[in-house]
């Protein structure tokens, strides 16, 4: 039964597979094995970078395609749920406007950018993507009467994922039973389904067909595979799951805005993240963005425990500072991948194969 629901794609080793039911555990009872906003919401970005970083993945790791527009895709699905909500009302139905229109939007300029840009050379489609992206970031940022501009879009959610909503009187295992609560298995559902279905694509015979245009596309052409067209549907596929990752965000959030969904530091975040945990792996989405989002809200605080022991050591005490939080974390992702080069999972695979 595991083996048909992760289409045949086990870990293949016992320490990966123990990583990655840790995580699934963690994710999946994490209101009440970690109480408090802070926590949830940790919990809550990994599940959207999960699904954001594995999306880039079918482009990169699996096709071969650097792409810089990824964001704009993720950004589509958000200001979608926004801009609808805010228009039409809460409820439902906006959100499914949103949704749908976003999806159809992302559709669109996937496949346009995919026919017109993916016949030429890697590094000038990067370009293109890079400018396409720069260019949407900055029109949501100066329409501000449709997208809020800089100040971005606040609206409020369905009434079940309202954090006031409240069906119990009396919590349950000591967690309150409310809105927030909903909005996150709402996130954990959604980010699970999407995730089995990308693993079910990246194992079919058409994912087989990426992954031998990831490795010599001129071979794969001369055999018949028309390449262009496979990767267009690559591009707008890995385009529609980013919508929806985009979409998750805004609800949980119930805020969107330029830097949450469109900053190039969330796509620099997302190559991080596929590098660190393996490219050509979805299990590298789970590992990578498990790890970069614990290291990216909790790096802070362990440093400022390690400060109150360094005291009075100048040297230490300043190499341990808490303002110095972005430097460990650099740190860490450059050993991360002097160490790993295939990326955790690869690693973890070639050291126990068949296990």
């Amino acid at each position: 039964m595991i083996t048909r629901l992760l289409s045949h794609d086990l870990p293949r080793s016992r320490w990966l597979a123990l990583a990655l039911l840790l995580i699934l555990v963690g994710l999946a009872f994490a209101p009440f094995l970690f109480p408090g906003s802070k926590a949830l919401g940790t919990a809550a970005k990994i599940l959207v970078f999960i699904l954001l970083v594995a999306s880039y993945d079918l482009l990169l790791g699996y096709t071969g395609i650097v792409s810089f527009a990824h964001t704009m895709f993720f950004g589509i699905g958000a200001y979608g749920v926004a801009i609808a909500s805010t228009r039409l009302g809460e409820g439902w139905g906006a959100v499914a406007i949103g949704v749908l229109l976003a999806l159809l939007l992302s559709f669109v300029l996937a496949l346009v950018i995919g026919l017109f840009s993916l016949r030429v050379k890697a590094i000038f489609y990067a370009m293109i993507t890079l400018a396409v992206a720069s260019a949407f970031q900055s029109l949501a940022s100066q329409l501000s009467v449709v997208t809020g501009g800089e100040d971005g879009l606040s609206f409020r959610a369905p009434e079940w994922l309202s954090p006031s909503f409240e069906p119990f009187d009396e919590p349950l295992f000591g967690i309150d039973i409310d809105g927030k609560l909903f909005s996150y298995y709402l996130l954990f559902v959604v980010v699970l389904a999407m995730f089995l279905l990308l693993l079910r694509i990246v194992n079919s015979p058409f994912g087989r067909v990426l992954q031998a245009i990831r490795e010599n596309d001129f071979r794969a052409e001369a055999i018949g595979y028309r390449v262009v067209v496979y990767r267009t549907l690559s591009n707008v596929l890995a385009a529609l799951f980013a919508t929806i990752a985009g979409a998750l965000l805004a609800l949980w959030l119930r805020y969107t805005g330029p830097d949450t969904t469109l900053s190039f530091e969330i796509m620099l975040d997302i190559l991080l993240i596929v590098v660190i945990g393996g490219m050509g792996s979805l299990y590298g989405a789970v590992i990578g963005s498990a790890l970069f989002v614990l290291a990216q809200n909790y790096l802070q605080a362990l440093l400022r425990m390690g400060a109150g022991v360094f005291d009075g050591i100048p040297v230490l005490a300043q190499l341990v500072s808490p303002d110095r939080w972005l430097l460990w974390l650099g740190l860490l992702f450059v050993l991360s991948v002097y160490h790993f080069p295939t990326g955790v999972v690869g690693r973890l695979r070639a050291s126990r194969p068949g296990r």
